[in-house]
């Protein structure tokens, strides 16, 4: 699962991917396998539980990393809108350390804008995929909804985005 880069670190409530508050991955993963957005996140800390997440990660076989090494943000904000890439990073180098891996998922425009450059392929519409051959790897490309909440699409339809994924991807029977 890919996504663009994380916000400045004042907004950071854990040292993991997804570690804004503001954004619904965690509760998007927790309503979709848990049946509560909140499973993951510890409110009287006001954070998000790393370890759990890290656990559930493992277990469900996600794996989780940016589409950049490098990135200049151009205003002072998350927005993924004034991001300009700098170094994307080597997806050849990363499927190299996952060699089982199939299925590339983008989180948001720039994430899939990034990865398409890198891949070569046509953009996926939102909530499907496109099959891809990348160094004699076939990957199926799915292209999510952003998970921030920037992005206006309520938290229950972008679950159901995630759902459809995992329901086709085998992670949910």
């Amino acid at each position: 699962m890919l996504g663009s880069f994380p916000p400045s670190r004042e907004r950071w409530s854990m040292e993991f991917f997804y570690p804004n508050r503001q954004n619904d991955m965690w509760r998007i993963m927790g309503l979709i396998f848990y049946g509560d957005k909140d499973h993951f996140y510890i409110a009287e800390q006001n954070r998000f539980d790393k370890g759990s997440i890290e656990s559930f990660c493992r277990d469900k076989g996600i794996a989780l990393y940016d589409t950049a090494r490098e990135v200049r943000r151009l205003k002072d904000n998350a927005s993924d809108k004034f991001l300009e890439v700098v170094t994307p990073t080597d997806i050849s180098a990363l499927l190299k350390r996952i060699p089982h891996c199939h299925v590339i998922i983008t989180t948001g425009q720039k994430a899939t804008d990034t990865l398409v450059a890198r891949l070569g392929c046509d953009q996926p519409a939102i909530g499907s995929f496109t099959q891809v051959v990348y160094e004699g790897r076939e990957l199926h490309f799915w292209r999510m909804p952003s998970t921030s909440r920037a992005y206006p699409l309520a938290l229950e339809r972008k679950a159901e985005y995630y759902r459809k994924l995992f329901i086709e991807e085998g992670i949910i029977p």
